[in-house]
């Protein structure tokens, strides 16, 4: 099984892969953002990621059903090649679609629409730290996303 939809100890993880750019800003109170798209305008202030490999709707049969059946998650944001990483936990709804095929958007909310990954995030763009953001303005810059469920 590839590591994109791997069985751990944790559960099911799948990987997602995007890019820094320069005006990623990571201010939004309640959200963060991964898209596929490949330009970012300066009002897209939960975007951390962009020309992402994969969207919400890309995800495995199996990670969508954990994800729908409730369960916490535990999602990580790693950059490898400055030996950085965040860990933060969410819930998956069964009311979730996961369905969008652009983008993925964690929530601190309760929120859902087709572009949900999860609700009752512990973390959006504003908590990630700063120095982290600072790497990620860089289009340069791999950012992993990693999801447990």
């Amino acid at each position: 099984m590839s590591v994109r939809g791997m069985r751990t100890g944790k559960g099911i993880r799948e990987e997602i892969i995007a890019r820094g750019h320069e005006n990623i800003t990571a201010t939004h109170r309640t959200t963060l953002e991964i898209t596929k798209e490949s330009h970012l305008t300066p009002r897209g202030d939960c975007i951390i990621g962009i020309e992402a490999d994969r969207s919400v709707g890309d995800l495995s049969d199996g990670i969508k059903e954990r994800i729908r059946s409730g369960r916490k998650l535990t999602i990580e944001l790693v950059l490898k090649d400055y030996g950085m990483g965040i860990s933060f936990s969410a819930e998956g709804d069964k009311n979730l679609s996961l369905s969008h095929e652009r983008d993925l958007v964690v929530r601190k909310s309760t929120f859902v629409c087709d572009r949900t990954l999860c609700v009752r995030s512990t973390m959006a763009a504003r908590d990630i730290d700063r120095e982290f953001v600072k790497l990620l303005r860089d289009r340069k810059t791999e950012l992993i996303m990693r999801i447990y469920a």
